[in-house]
């Protein structure tokens, strides 16, 4: 075994990677080599930390310095001060306070304090690309438990008894679902993941697989052993390339080492998997969509019942659960349903993984007990709103989802607690808006994705959403009439209940939470054709005001000649003819233009 005095772990999740991380870890390899320490250290390419603000990171362990912000010229300066004499590299530390011998743990940063990490344990601590890593951190003990020690309804009695609930967006009980397609009867059964995550901002899946793949082969096996299926399949979006990549590894390896495929440890049961790759569509996230795609047909829903457990791949009972939902099972069989259980609420149990988006300071991947409250998550783990800015509201759920006040910011976060705001929890998706966000037309956005994303199998989606996107439309460019919010309401809560599956019927949260709760700025946009925001391009002004000292740099900068006026003299904006790009105000060295 080889022994090692330091470990380099190097964030290798798609964030960092996208900001160099693959460059860093490079030269880490070749200034170890330049100084002859190649066999005492260790370079460890991880999964995703979480805190990806701050990225690339790379955390120096035993001392467990925490270093953010890294470039490749900051290499040479880590491996000859830290790693070659000793010295931790202080300018380069992320922690805001440190005291002259002080190293904090990473569960000491504020990012981390108030998370508890069961799903994402393992990312960013081992290297997913060895399987190895993944067994000296009690890897397959569990499948080794349930096919040794436990018959399949004792393990779907311990899910049931855990409290898990579908972590891929309506909540429903995993171990009611297995036990649904253990009573299934039939000659074949399948084991389906759900890791289409296609919600604008969510990347919780892609994390997981990217950085604890072996978690979600041990639990696809754990739920085939349950259920009596000896073939799995993981839908993952090909947009992934991080994820499939060590997801497919992943799965060679389990096979090399008897894991997966025949007479797995020696006890007649055998389990296979395959991945499917997804072509991006957002409807393909609904279950029978999915299966559907899986099968190579187009990815379109269809009604329920039969529900897949009945029903499903190839007509055959199919268990179909999400990455995040797999990636608790084997920690659930190993220490018990009883200490999963005590995580939580009533209700809710467990922990919840969130992508923390928007306008926040700390963005990235949180993973948070349920019954933690969204002032918590914003303001201490997030590190608030950048730049001083007023919260206005967050966005839960995605385009299924919607938006939740600052009146609300001391709600606990469960699955009943965000439906009864007129939102849900979704996958995970958490993107924050501030003061200079506008209501009207961040629920545009959402329906302006849902549109494009629907199927067009059923009339109330197909139809329904466009007319709700036409007023949305019409009503943020100043065209707004009375009556739009009426039609608006009236045409959601048909699509609501007539639409065929679960995107049609959570297409028009966004737009119902909206209206309820910033009623005010859509009746600003149709009655006095003003967006309080600024945000709505077409019912912006930008006006000179007396502070104008003629200096011309503003005419100058108009793309479009609109604005006159003499040298040393007050100039105008002629507003027929202004594109509102804000280059004149960018441009104005005495604040004399104003936007209404």
């Amino acid at each position: 075994m080889e022994l090692y005095r330091s470990h380099v772990l190097i964030c290798g999740g798609t964030g960092c990677t996208s900001s160099g991380s693959d460059d860093v870890e490079k030269k880490f390899i070749s200034e170890l080599e330049k100084h002859g320490l190649t066999n005492e250290v260790k370079i460890v390419r991880t999964g995703c930390f979480g805190l990806c603000e701050v990225g690339p990171i790379v955390i120096v362990y035993p001392e467990g310095a925490f270093y953010s912000h890294i470039k490749v010229e900051n290499v040479e300066k880590i491996v000859e001060e830290h790693l070659l004499k000793g010295r931790i590299v202080k300018d380069l530390l992320y922690y805001e306070a440190l005291e002259e011998d002080e190293i904090r743990s990473i569960n000491e940063v504020e990012f981390y304090k108030k998370q508890r990490r069961v799903a994402l344990r393992n990312c960013g601590v081992i290297n997913p690309e060895n399987i190895d890593e993944y067994i000296a951190m009690d890897g397959y003990r569990a499948l080794g438990k349930v096919l040794t020690e436990m018959t399949p309804e004792e393990v779907i009695e311990v899910v049931k008894d855990s409290g898990l609930r579908g972590r891929g967006g309506g909540g429903f009980p995993t171990g009611l679902k297995w036990k649904f397609a253990y009573n299934s009867k039939d000659d074949q059964k399948y084991v389906a993941c759900n890791a289409d995550e296609g919600d604008p901002g969510a990347f919780m899946d892609r994390s997981v697989l990217e950085g604890d793949p072996h978690a979600i082969i041990e639990a696809m096996a754990i739920a085939g052993y349950a259920i009596g299926s000896d073939q799995g399949y993981v839908y993952v979006r090909a947009e992934y390339p991080i994820a499939v990549h060590r997801l497919k590894i992943a799965i060679e390896q389990a096979k090399e080492y008897g894991l997966l495929g025949k007479d797995i440890f020696g006890t007649g049961f055998n389990f296979d998997l395959e991945v499917r790759l997804g072509a991006g569509a957002f409807v393909c996230g609904e279950e029978t969509a999915l299966l559907q795609s899986i099968e190579g047909k187009r990815g379109m829903p269809r009604p329920r019942p039969p529900f897949p457990a009945v029903k499903g791949l190839w007509g055959k009972p199919t268990l179909l659960n999400n990455v995040e939902t797999y990636a608790n099972i084997a920690q659930i069989i190993l220490n018990g349903p009883e200490w999963f259980s005590s995580i939580g609420t009533e209700r809710s149990k467990g922990t919840k993984v969130f992508a923390l988006g928007g306008k926040i300071n700390n963005t990235g991947l949180v993973e948070i007990p349920m019954g933690t409250t969204l002032r918590e998550v914003i303001y201490e783990i997030g590190g608030g709103i950048p730049n001083g800015k007023k919260f206005k509201a967050v966005q839960t759920g995605g385009p299924s989802g919607g938006c939740i006040t600052a009146d609300h910011l001391d709600t606990p976060i469960d699955y009943d607690n965000l439906i009864a705001l007129g939102s849900m929890m979704g996958s995970g998706g958490m993107i924050v808006m501030d003061e200079d966000n506008c209501m009207v037309d961040i629920a545009r956005f959402f329906l302006d994705f849902t549109v494009d994303e629907s199927c067009g199998k059923c009339t109330p989606c197909r139809e329904g959403t466009k007319r709700m996107l036409e007023i949305l439309e019409k009503i943020t460019s100043g065209k707004g009439e009375p009556e739009d919010l009426e039609n608006l309401e009236n045409l959601a809560n048909t699509i609501k209940s007539a639409s065929l599956c679960g995107l049609g019927q959570t297409a028009p949260n966004p737009v119902l939470s909206t209206l309820r709760y910033f009623r005010d700025e859509y009746e600003a946009h149709i009655y006095d054709k003003k967006c309080p925001a600024g945000a709505c391009k077409a019912l912006l002004q930008y006006t000179i005001t007396d502070a104008c000292k003629g200096c011309t740099l503003c005419a100058k900068s108009c793309p479009v000649g609109c604005i006159s006026g003499e040298v040393k003299k007050m100039h105008e904006i002629d507003q027929s003819k202004c594109i509102k790009c804000g280059a004149c105000m960018e441009k104005c060295p005495f604040n004399a233009i104003v936007r209404k």
